[in-house]
């Protein structure tokens, strides 16, 4: 008879075997959550996934020091499961028998029967030894070493919390719909439903949930009342200076959270949506359908650094550019992303990026505003960014920012991760010189 929870374990394995092979976690885990009927299942599945992940190398150094020939690299499932293990043990400090029993049991699940013996012994090892000490922050934070040294450089009095708060999970950021409903009142509705939450300060629209789950489950989500972004992401919409009338272009817009923020802060506000994936804009409609917002004026699968091919000729008041990035801020939301990202990829980021801030740049009218904005911690895509653009270009005035978001970060300001419980977050705000507007408060 299969052991209790087997099931879960070599699921758990599929979906980090796979990630660690290069898809992304959320892809990888989404139809192995639909295979299990119960919703404790897909908890655990889910938290036993992230937490492999996050602590990934540190498990890594473990084994290295336990087994004195490594795993075939063909075996990934068998160092997945092995993995899942120790996280149980480790992380999520689950009871020791279903930790070993379901996890050696899920060895035949996952087709090597063979490897019975070799599960169950690294497991009660570490139960019996816990895990090996190191002395090297990268491994005992379980970071790649060019982002512990790319993070050390950039912020030399913050990067031990920046790594320590990549490893902790993150709450969840709901952004209530001020067309549909008062964030005072949803809160109310919250609470009738027996739904621990908070009010953040400094986030007009925004709630929390400690404790999260599926979100399609809250009240109102099927009327578009709300809506899951983090309260780093909501703060785009503070800094800009909107009015209504005025032509704003969301130049890189997929999955649509604040291009829907735009328009239920801004009513009558003529927005233009651009997104280079057709898929990904569907997306965006189907989220603006949701939440019952009026139409953009316009929605185009377009190169936002291309403008001969989109652009009408008539200039915008105001541009919101979240330019790809790294997304080193949002680590601890996708820890995946220690794994995937490479330093060589900076680079083609940084040049992407470029591309797409003077592409834009010309399409402003004199006096509007355009906001740079990253999910990424390194400066080389932030503050350096924004200073070798305001070395190119004559007419760009950098505004100063409020201390409420964040660190000063040359001409910007940046969030860390953790921070009043936000994501990392980079902003910029640029006026084009000519005529003159309010600043920001």
């Amino acid at each position: 008879m299969t052991a209790p929870g087997a099931a879960v374990r070599a699921a758990a394995a599929r979906v980090v075997a796979e990630t660690l092979a290069g898809h992304s976690l959320k892809t990888t885990l989404t139809p192995e959550l639909a295979s299990f009927v119960d919703a404790r299942d897909r908890a655990l599945v889910e938290a036993i996934c992230f937490e492999t992940l996050r602590w990934k190398r540190r498990y890594d150094a473990a084994l290295d020091c336990w087994m004195p020939r490594p795993l075939p690299a063909r075996d990934v499932r068998l160092a997945a499961l092995i993995r899942v293990g120790l996280a149980q043990i480790d992380a999520l400090r689950l009871p020791d028998h279903a930790s070993v029993a379901a996890t050696v049991e899920a060895a035949r699940l996952i087709g090597r029967p063979n490897a019975v013996g070799l599960v169950n012994a690294v497991l009660r090892r570490a139960l019996r030894e816990g895990l090996p000490d190191s002395t090297d922050p990268a491994v005992t934070h379980s970071h790649p070493d060019w982002l512990v040294a790319a993070l050390a450089n950039d912020w030399p009095e913050h990067w031990p919390s920046i790594l320590d708060a990549n490893n902790r999970p993150a709450p969840v950021w709901l952004r209530v719909n001020r067309r549909r409903c008062d964030p005072a009142r949803y809160a109310s509705r919250l609470e009738q439903a027996g739904i621990e939450h908070r009010r953040p300060d400094g986030f007009p629209d925004a709630l929390i949930l400690d404790h999260g789950g599926d979100p399609t489950g809250l009240p109102g989500w099927a009327e578009g009342e709300v809506s899951v972004q983090d309260g780093a992401a909501q703060s785009t919409v503070e800094l800009l200076p909107l009015a209504t009338g005025m032509r704003v272009l969301d130049a890189c817009a997929a999955p649509g959270g604040k291009a829907a923020h735009l328009l239920e802060r801004v009513p009558g506000l003529r927005l233009t949506v651009l997104d280079r994936d057709r898929r990904r804009l569907l997306r965006v409609r189907e989220t603006l359908a949701r939440l019952h917002l009026p139409a953009p004026e316009a929605v185009r699968v377009a190169d936002a650094g291309d403008p001969a091919t989109w652009w009408d000729g008539r200039p915008f008041d105001a541009i919101l550019l979240d330019a790809p990035c790294s997304a080193t801020g949002v680590i601890r939301r996708q820890p995946d992303i220690k794994w995937h990202r490479r330093a060589s990829d900076l680079a083609d980021l940084v040049a992407s990026q470029a591309r797409l801030l003077d592409g834009l740049w010309p399409l402003l009218r004199p006096g509007g505003h355009l906001l740079y904005a990253t999910c990424s911690l390194l400066a080389v895509e932030n503050a350096g960014q924004i200073a070798a653009f305001l070395g190119r270009h004559d007419d760009a005035l950098a505004r100063d920012l409020p201390d409420r978001f964040g660190h000063a970060a040359g001409a910007g300001r940046q969030r860390l991760p953790g921070e009043f419980d936000c994501d990392g977050f980079f902003y910029a705000l640029l006026q084009r010189a000519g005529a003159t507007d309010g600043g920001v408060g």
